[in-house]
């Protein structure tokens, strides 16, 4: 039995498909987790979570930026922008289904490894947040997605304000925080304030900002953090981090992390991804 860590498909299926294939993923024996942004960018988002979906209990999702985005455009908060490619999903006779089915996925996961904490997000988690408190946060966005305020949420989802976690927020902009830490964060400064603007390598941050994972004292440094969303970074494998977007989309490779009791017996396996799209 094993589990494996994929990171952002985004519409990918035919790479998802072959590395599946190469890893032997086998439903009755292993457990997936994806780590969001299972759609968009690429063209087949629908053969995706309709892929996943097949998969059953073996398969469990994250929620990335581009799959709250679709559901923000499916609900009529957004309309799809230029480089979108999520009208298989919004035209198909199966679609709300699999708009359900996506908006009861989850935000965080969390694994205990060997007496290791494995804690798994699309993009990242604020320095001040510990692990519980990271769940805890999580779980609100989750109830927000998944309840009668479905769409108040989805229309406030939206914006980079505020920029840093307070923990007497409320509302919308408390869930807005959430979001975008999860789903978004790359750089931050030591005081949690956040930066949506740069899309560079680590090594580019803007002045007084560092990557989120290296900010000096950031609470979750005694756990392994496993994310994608940064394809810039590429792959990142040290005891507490996993970095797992190699870039499938903009015409990189599909990875995936197999994750044993200790960082010595994890493994990367990838496949190169026949899709070539402009970043943006």
């Amino acid at each position: 039995m094993a589990l494996y860590l994929i990171g952002d498909v985004q519409g990918c299926d035919d790479a998802l498909g072959r590395l599946l294939d190469k890893i032997a993923f086998s439903p009755s024996r292993d457990t997936l987790v994806l780590l969001g942004d299972l759609v968009n960018r690429g063209p087949g988002s629908a053969a995706v979570l309709r892929r996943v979906h097949r998969l059953g209990a073996a398969a469990h999702s994250l929620l990335g930026n581009h799959d709250l985005h679709l559901l923000g455009i499916a609900n009529g908060v957004r309309k799809p922008g230029r480089h979108d490619t999520l009208h298989g999903v919004l035209d198909a006779p199966d679609r709300d289904a699999m708009l359900d089915w996506l908006r009861h996925q989850s935000m965080a996961l969390h694994r205990q490894l060997g007496g290791h904490d494995l804690l798994m997000v699309h993009a990242g988690v604020l320095p001040a947040w510990s692990l519980a408190q990271t769940l805890v946060l999580a779980s609100e966005v989750e109830a927000a997605l998944r309840g009668p305020a479905f769409g108040e949420f989805l229309r406030g989802m939206y914006g980079n304000e505020p920029a840093r976690w307070q923990d007497d927020l409320a509302g919308i902009p408390r869930l807005r925080v959430i979001v975008n830490a999860l789903t978004r964060l790359r750089f931050c400064k030591a005081d949690g304030t956040m930066d949506f603007d740069t899309k560079d390598s680590a090594a580019a941050a803007p002045e007084g900002f560092l990557p989120w994972f290296d900010v000096p004292g950031r609470r979750t440094a005694d756990i392994t953090i496993a994310f994608g969303h940064w394809s810039t970074l590429g792959w990142v494998s040290r005891p507490d981090l996993i970095a797992t977007d190699t870039g499938c989309v903009w015409g990189g490779c599909l990875s995936a992390a197999r994750i044993g009791a200790t960082p010595a017996e994890r493994e990367h396996i990838e496949v190169q991804c026949a899709q070539s799209q402009k970043p943006g």
